[in-house]
């Protein structure tokens, strides 16, 4: 096997993926999809692309190897002293995004540094096909930027879980109900005047489960964005943390629990206010009063009003008698007050459109409970996109969360239901 033989093969590899990429092209200039025998031709290019990735392969192994063989009998193999794991660090996350990279490429060479953050026994931490488990300073920023991305995220409890878990399991307060003097499901307590004899009281707990779910993202790497480790590491950052702290407000919003988080819209700790008798408005100031009312006392000091864009027009028009709920006296040319109640109101693109259920919710998101494994575990592949000689980065972050309350709440005295998850129901 010479060099000379291993550049005929990826000369070869090289016009089968031009070949591919001119019947993708074509079908992409004429705007339709691919013919049946387009698709046969194109699996086709990609079978005999993945057979000469095999042989070049191979080929560069036999030539790595071969001039060890020819001097092994002359000087003895003197192997370097072992190096303690916590010396083998990255400089910077694109640094080792590259290092996975080039792991990844056939007879790629793979940097010892990835091996020791490896998981055993998962395919997706394998350095040689191109996964590694993120460095942990570099995990410790990566979750940080993302919390902070995330406007719902950034204000929920956290509560991380060791390595070696894949849920959690807690005991929480089962009670719906403080009607008749009790507290925690069943505490209660009596002056010594109001009866000579008092009856035994104990709490009451239900327990809560939480399992591990992958968030996965994706990340398309360019052959020019790959050559420069600074570059690749600011885009990885940025729309890492950006994309995952939108799916994770998002799943705390609206996550079914069907491999996602369980969101406040789906719980059934939601309190939904009924619209007005013959309400036309998308929203009154009765709506607003009457969700304030709905709202756990004790969640009054965190809450926030968390509305669609689309309610801020409808907002700016309310008046409770002649005065206006959400600017100033002064009119629309003086600072808007932002907030109702005293509690802030926040745009968040999560919310659902106008008139629909939670396009304006009152929460106190401290109430909703998430746990998480902090490893980030990443994986490179050249194949998802090799026609187009693109590079993806996978990002796997495991994660779960659902509110703390799993039904609203009977106060001791009056009758409607309290919640720390308020929203309007569906209006029009």
């Amino acid at each position: 096997m010479t060099m000379k033989k291993v550049l005929e093969m990826k000369a070869k590899r090289e016009d089968a993926r031009l070949k591919a990429m001119a019947v993708l092209n074509k079908a992409e200039a004429e705007d339709r999809f691919l013919t049946e025998d387009e698709q046969k031709e194109i699996d086709g290019y990609e079978s005999e692309i993945r057979s000469w990735d095999e042989s070049i392969t191979r080929a560069e192994r036999m030539l790595a190897i071969e001039p060890e063989e020819r001097t092994v009998t002359e000087k003895p193999e003197v192997k370097p002293a072992p190096q303690k794991p916590e010396e083998k660090r990255f400089g910077t996350l694109g640094e080792q995004l590259l290092a996975a990279y080039r792991a990844a490429m056939p007879g790629g060479h793979t940097d010892e540094r990835l091996s020791t953050r490896a998981a055993s026994g998962l395919n997706e931490s394998t350095p040689s096909d191109g996964g590694f488990l993120v460095q942990q300073d570099f995990v410790k920023e990566l979750l940080k930027r993302t919390y902070e991305t995330g406007i719902l995220a950034s204000k929920v409890k956290k509560i991380p879980i060791s390595t070696n878990a894949n849920g959690l399991k807690i005991n929480a307060v089962d009670e719906d109900s403080r009607a008749n003097g009790s507290r925690w499901g069943g505490v209660q307590t009596y002056w010594e005047a109001e009866a000579d004899e008092h009856t035994g009281s104990k709490p009451k707990f239900r327990q809560m489960e939480l399992s591990l779910k992958k968030l996965t993202g994706l990340c398309y790497a360019t052959d020019e964005l790959l050559q420069d480790a600074a570059a690749l590491e600011a885009v990885i950052r940025q729309a890492f943390a950006e994309e995952f702290g939108f799916k994770m407000d998002d799943a705390i919003l609206s996550g079914s629990g069907e491999g996602e988080p369980l969101g406040i819209l789906n719980s059934g700790a939601l309190v939904k206010v009924e619209k007005e008798k013959d309400q036309k408005d998308i929203i009154t100031v009765e709506n607003l009063i009457k969700m304030w009312n709905r709202l756990w006392s004790k969640s009054r000091a965190n809450a926030v009003w968390y509305i669609n864009q689309e309610i801020e027009p409808y907002l700016y028009t309310l008046k409770l008698g002649d005065k206006p709920v959400y600017i100033p006296a002064g009119g629309i040319s003086e600072k808007p007050y932002g907030t109702i109640f005293g509690r802030p109101v926040v745009p968040l693109e999560q919310c659902n459109a106008a008139g629909e259920v939670g396009d304006i919710i009152l929460a106190d998101v401290g109430q909703y409970l998430l746990i998480d494994k902090g490893g980030i575990k990443a994986a490179s592949s050249i194949h998802v996109r090799f026609l187009y000689d693109e590079n993806v980065f996978r990002f796997i972050y495991r994660v779960d969360g659902k509110p703390i309350w799993n039904k609203p709440l009977a106060p001791y005295k009056g009758k409607a239901t309290v919640s720390p998850f308020i929203t309007l129901d569906k209006r029009g």
